[in-house]
């Protein structure tokens, strides 16, 4: 059994985090949340995978290699122009001859979830898509079925016919290929699956079984917390660094070999620091913390459910609660980040302009690639800050921030 993973998208809603790191790279628990995928479909017995890839493709594949350090057999195929997810597919025509999974690579899942919907279609070879079960299906791709089975799928429709929406992994029959050349062009100009599953739906039997577990599916900046939440869980304790004696490490802690957590640091797990990571002295690390490699925290610091990505410095008298830090980004002392609005409320944010609601209580910042901060400045919840942006001394920061600015 072969399975495809789609990740050729540019990942717009994620930006600025996006904007100089192929979304498949951006670090959730420890490494890319690709990554992850990769690994639970190893679990699940799938060793040989075709990674679909696109914008920045060399990272990706500089990254992955062809797979052997993961125990599996990576191959690359390539969509040059974003035709939709029909024509991402049908990339594979040729390169895959037999039945395969296919998965779209921005959803998280349990890998016991994988391994039970991988084994059920090896097991039968009958072609399914896994669902989710949503309060709010308006908004995603809703599944028609009746007994068990795809009727066909609603785009975002005002009235649901039912709460099931596309979870994003299917069991696909070879013959898949021969529907995708039949699809035509939607009214967004694309070639859309989802067109492809219901026509395929007329003349063949597509089961809809429940996706167990829980499922992410990573659209905007906030879903990467959710993720990186889900997946701390499932860590164990693994401290191959030093520690000086002093440190404090409770619970399951993974502290990579090459890191250094100095004297007075008190870390709770689950959280992960990777290698070249520089901790303390006398810092607090709170729970669903996830440290890319070469992170300093320093004296003073405090920092809670946040992922810090690769080279970043937060190293004086800060405070960083519930936010996703891009590369090389500097804190200068004192600068604090706000996570939580004074009426309790969701925290709203600003997203390719238009304001919507991030649906957390508590969010902080989002913070592009190489964003220097001055002493004592102060960042609002919800903030959106782009690339190579300076905030300087005392300035609040709030809104969207776009790239290279300098707010004073």
């Amino acid at each position: 059994m072969k399975a495809l993973i789609l990740a050729a998208g540019e990942g717009t809603r994620l930006r600025p985090l996006t904007s100089n790191i192929p979304k498949p790279l951006l670090i959730v628990a420890g490494k890319p949340y690709l990554a992850h995928l990769v690994g639970a479909l190893k679990e699940a017995g799938i060793k040989e995978q075709y990674i679909l890839v696109g914008w920045k493709s060399n990272r990706v594949k500089e990254f992955f290699g062809d797979g052997h350090q993961m125990g599996v057999e990576l191959s690359y195929l390539e969509q040059k122009a974003r035709l939709g997810t029909a024509n991402a597919i049908g990339m594979a025509d040729g390169a895959i001859q037999d039945d395969f999974v296919c998965v779209n690579g921005d959803v998280v899942m349990a890998p016991e979830s994988v391994t039970e919907l991988v084994s059920n279609f090896v097991k039968d070879m009958r072609p399914f898509m896994g669902t989710v079960e949503v309060p709010d299906p308006q908004r995603f791709g809703v599944v028609e079925h009746k007994d068990g089975k795809l009727v066909r799928i609603v785009e975002k429709p005002s009235n649901p016919p039912s709460d099931l929406i596309n979870g994003g992994i299917f069991g696909l029959p070879k013959e898949v290929f021969d529907y995708i050349r039949k699809t035509e062009l939607s009214t967004r100009g694309e070639y859309e699956f989802t067109d492809t599953l219901s026509m395929m739906a007329s003349e063949i039997d597509i089961l809809v079984p429940r996706i167990k577990g829980e499922w992410i599916d990573v659209g905007y900046p906030w879903d990467l917390l959710r993720a990186n939440e889900m997946l701390l869980k499932r860590i164990k304790r693994d401290i191959r660094g030093t520690v000086e004696e002093g440190a404090v490490i409770k619970g399951n802690v993974v502290v990579e070999e090459g890191a250094l957590v100095r004297s007075g640091s008190y870390i709770e797990g689950p959280v992960y620091i990777s290698k070249g990571c520089d901790i303390g002295p006398n810092c607090y690390i709170r729970p669903s913390t996830s440290l890319g490699e070469r992170v300093k925290i320093g004296s003073a610091v405090e920092v809670k459910n946040s992922i810090i990505m690769k080279g970043t410095h937060v190293p004086h008298h800060n405070y960083v609660g519930d936010s996703v830090i891009g590369e090389r980004c500097n804190f200068g002392a004192g600068t604090k980040v706000a996570n939580l609005r004074f009426d309790d409320g969701p925290v709203k944010v600003t997203s390719k302009g238009q304001m919507m609601s991030s649906g957390r209580r508590k969010l902080g910042v989002i913070m592009g690639d190489d964003v220097k901060t001055g002493i004592n400045a102060m960042i609002e919840p919800g903030t959106i800050i782009s690339e190579g942006s300076i905030i300087g001394m005392g300035a609040v920061a709030r809104g969207s921030i776009g790239p290279q600015s300098k707010v004073f």
